[in-house]
């Protein structure tokens, strides 16, 4: 049995048991600390909630309304969160879940416009055609996360850790990724003509030792300072780009135009099948 309050007021509305909480209208309502472990929420309205601490693990909440919902410091770990709303297009009503716990949360074709997910831990998490346009994922743990067919267009992923990541056919455009490691990331594709997009992506500092970039669109990205060693770049498109004072050992560069890209400090020497323009060959 939960308490349901009304946020702004500390009296208790109804108790109501877990299991007969799916399809509920609870809009506004407190359930800070709520016991929900393995509940039935799917299609629950929840919009503008208090789940601050909440227990929803392996809770189902497919196609729940989660719009401008409060879930810091909440455990959603396992938790069925596929088809969910909680973004908005006005960044004030999306969805809070600062320091939360997902690990194998499924968030595959959740609406995640502008949510707030700063230091959780979305490990091993699905985010499978998942929409994060404009999300903020600083300093969060997204190890070995599925992430296909996403959006990640402007999104702040400085200092995430994106190691082992699924990235296939995602699309990075505008991305904040300062610092991130995505080491060992998969960014190609599961199609024949398909390719991941990261143009005009910050990856300055950015590790991506061992990363899976072949065919990506990478247009105009700030990549100073980044390591790249051991990445496969074959046939990228990084027309524009910045690849200066960075790590390019053992780095595949077949098929890779160079001639637009800003190469100073990088030893390209110890890249490999990388296409040096004459007058680039003495730059430092």
């Amino acid at each position: 049995m939960i308490e349901i309050k009304k946020i702004g007021s500390g009296d208790v509305l109804a108790t109501i048991d877990a299991d007969t909480l799916a399809g509920a209208d609870l809009r506004e309502m407190r359930l800070e600390d709520a016991d929900l472990e393995n509940a039935d929420l799917n299609h629950v309205i929840l919009d503008f909630a208090d789940l601050n601490r909440a227990n929803l693990k392996g809770a189902n909440l497919q196609h729940a309304s989660l719009i401008g919902v409060h879930l810091n410091d909440a455990d959603l770990s396992n938790a069925d969160l596929s088809h969910a709303e909680m973004g908005s297009d006005n960044h004030a009503h999306a969805a809070m879940l600062l320091n939360s716990k997902l690990v194998h949360a499924n968030l595959s074709h959740a609406y995640l416009h502008w949510v707030d997910f700063r230091e959780s831990d979305l490990s091993q998490a699905n985010l499978n055609r998942a929409d994060m346009r404009h999300a903020v994922f600083y300093r969060t743990n997204m190890t070995e996360v599925i992430a296909n067919d996403c959006l990640f267009i402007r999104a702040n992923i400085r200092e995430a850790n994106l190691n082992h990541a699924d990235l296939r056919d995602s699309h990075f455009n505008d991305a904040n990724m300062f610092k991130a490691d995505l080491s060992y990331a998969n960014l190609e594709s599961k199609h024949e003509d398909g390719f991941a997009v990261i143009n005009k992506a910050n990856l300055e500092r950015a590790n991506l030792s061992h990363a899976q970039m072949r065919n990506i669109f990478a247009r105009s990205v700030n990549l100073h300072q980044a390591d790249l060693s051991n990445a496969n770049l074959e046939d990228a498109v990084i027309t524009g780009s910045i690849i200066s004072h960075a790590d390019v050992s053992n780095a595949e560069f077949k098929g890779a135009e160079l001639e637009t890209v800003t190469m100073g400090y990088s030893n390209f020497s110890q890249a490999l099948n990388a296409d040096i323009p004459p007058n680039k060959k003495n730059i430092h």
